[in-house]
Formats: C-alpha cells, sequence, structure tokens
C-alpha cells in the first residue's frame, strides 16, 4: 500500500454501507410491526437495550484493544527491520575493505529483501520489487524458491561465508554480522506469525450479532419511540453507525498485512529502507549498476 494520513471516504462508506443497510430494513419493519402487535410490543422496556449497550461496548473495548496491539506490536517489528538493515550495511561497511564488491551485493540483496518480505506477507502474486539490484543469478535462485524472503538471508549468509573463507572479514566480523542477519530472520517469524494466527470469529460474529440484537430492541422500546418517523430513523441509524464503525476498525487492524488503507505500511518502510542504504552506499537508484559475476551459490 501507499502510506496515506487520510483514510478515503469511499473506503469507510463500502466498509459500512451493507450493515447500515439492515439497520435501515429493521428500523422500517420495527415502525411497521406496532400495527399488527401493539398489545405485545408496548411492554418492551428500554433497559434491555441499555444492557445490550453496555456489553458491545465492553467488546468493542476488548476487540479494539487486542487489534491495535496486533497492528502496534507489527509497526515495531518493521521498525526493527529498518534498524538492522542499516545495522547490516553499517557493519559490511566497517568490517569488508572499502571498495570490495560484495559490500554493495549484499547492500542492494538486502534493499529487495524488504519488497520481498512484504509481498510475501500480502500473498502478492505480482509487485513493484526493484530487481535491478539483483544479479541474473539470484534473480533466478529468489525465483526457483518458494518462500522469497528466507532464500535472499541464505543468500546473505553464504555470502559471508564467502567473505570469511576467502580471508575479507575474521572470524569476529563473521560472528557480528551473523547476528544482524539472525535478527532479520527473528523479524520476518514475528511478522509471519502475526499473519498466520487468526483473531477468533467468534469475538467479532458474537459482537456483530449484539449489535443488530440492540438496534431492534432500541428500535421497539416504548422511551424510544418519537413522533416523527424520519427523526427515530435517523438517531437509529447514527447510533449504528458508531458501534459498526468501531468494530469495523477493531476488524480491520487485527490483520496488518492485507493491502488496505488500515494496515502497517509496510510498502513505504521498504522504500524507506532502500532509500537509507542507497544513502549509505552514496548512490542513488539511478546510478545503480549490478556485478553479475557471483557464481558461488548452491541452495
Amino acid at each position: 500500500m501507499i502510506y496515506k494520513n487520510k483514510i478515503p471516504l469511499s473506503y469507510i462508506f463500502n466498509e459500512l454501507k451493507t450493515p447500515l443497510f439492515f439497520v435501515s430494513l429493521i428500523a422500517i419493519f420495527t415502525a411497521v410491526l406496532p400495527f399488527f402487535f401493539s398489545s405485545f410490543l408496548s411492554n418492551i422496556p428500554i433497559s434491555i437495550a441499555t444492557t445490550l449497550g453496555v456489553a458491545i461496548s465492553i467488546l468493542l473495548s476488548y476487540m479494539i484493544n487486542q487489534s491495535y496491539e496486533r497492528w502496534w506490536e507489527a509497526r515495531k517489528i518493521w521498525g526493527e527491520i529498518v534498524n538492522d538493515s542499516r545495522t547490516l550495511v553499517l557493519q559490511l561497511q566497517m568490517y569488508v575493505d572499502e571498495g570490495n564488491q560484495e559490500i554493495q551485493n549484499i547492500s542492494y540483496r538486502q534493499v529487495c529483501w524488504g519488497y520481498y518480505l512484504g509481498q510475501a506477507l500480502r500473498k502478492e502474486t505480482s509487485s513493484k520489487i526493484p530487481k535491478r539490484f539483483l544479479s541474473e543469478d539470484d534473480i533466478k535462485l529468489v525465483n526457483d524458491h518458494k518462500h522469497k524472503p528466507l532464500c535472499l538471508l541464505s543468500l546473505q549468509n553464504m555470502n559471508i561465508r564467502e567473505l570469511h573463507k576467502m580471508g575479507k572479514i575474521d572470524k569476529f566480523s563473521q560472528i557480528k554480522i551473523e547476528e544482524t542477519l539472525a535478527s532479520l530472520t527473528a523479524s520476518m517469524g514475528k511478522c509471519e506469525r502475526i499473519k498466520n494466527t487468526v483473531f477468533p470469529a467468534i469475538y467479532r460474529y458474537g459482537l456483530h450479532t449484539t449489535i443488530y440484537l440492540f438496534v431492534i430492541f432500541l428500535s421497539l422500546s416504548v422511551a424510544f419511540e418519537l413522533q416523527h418517523f424520519m427523526l427515530q430513523f435517523f438517531i437509529l441509524l447514527i447510533v449504528s453507525t458508531v458501534f459498526f464503525f468501531l468494530e469495523k476498525a477493531a476488524f480491520r487492524m487485527q490483520d496488518p498485512f492485507e493491502n488496505i488503507p488500515t494496515d502497517t505500511p509496510i510498502t513505504s518502510i521498504a522504500e524507506t529502507i532502500e532509500s537509507n542504504i542507497l544513502q549509505l552506499l552514496g548512490e542513488d537508484a539511478s546510478s545503480v549498476t549490478i556485478n553479475s559475476a557471483n557464481k558461488f551459490y548452491v541452495l
């Protein structure tokens, strides 16, 4: 997604149009119903709707809190990914001799890793991954691998091991860089845990049903009967809109990797990683050239 400060009103309308349509039908139905069952419905107290409203508030509070925690955890993980990506390049520049081509190759690979991870989390079949940062050998290996971000991390590990074998870095430097790669792997696993751990559906279905019951009992209660049907209709619509909006917000935030306006802006973060790494290398996107001589990888 492209990160936006404002959520489009059209998106909010599309999220709420179905429940508000059913609320409108309920309002019309309950307005007609008293003409046929006036003696029965005249005894429905508003305390039933009040009790349901309190229950809805408690459930909404719980769902919003849990959903925000999942969303915030995802954002913190991607913050760690940004820091580890910067650290990886800084370590390469510190431990490897200046001018070594592998500094550039590993850094470019890290740029692509952020995009590939975002694509994997969103289960996208295609995205605008800047493959110009990868050599032809790397592209072939990644395309043949089911878990593309893991494949890139494997290539990074092999590249570091090869640098150590060739005497370009010492054992201490190898260990420190591998610790950074291990942290990136852990962050990837945390994102996948959030993605694959489903928020209990019973909470949403129970809350959704309770809101409809609240609307029904509120519209039928004696204390809510107004002289003008349209006034009663709009009040019912406004009250239910607040509940449904909060319920939808909680539902959408619980899945931060779904490529919707409310999710974690991982594409924007991946672009930040790209910009930061290129700046550390003293380059810009238009000056990227790839050395395709890397042929020692075997997966």
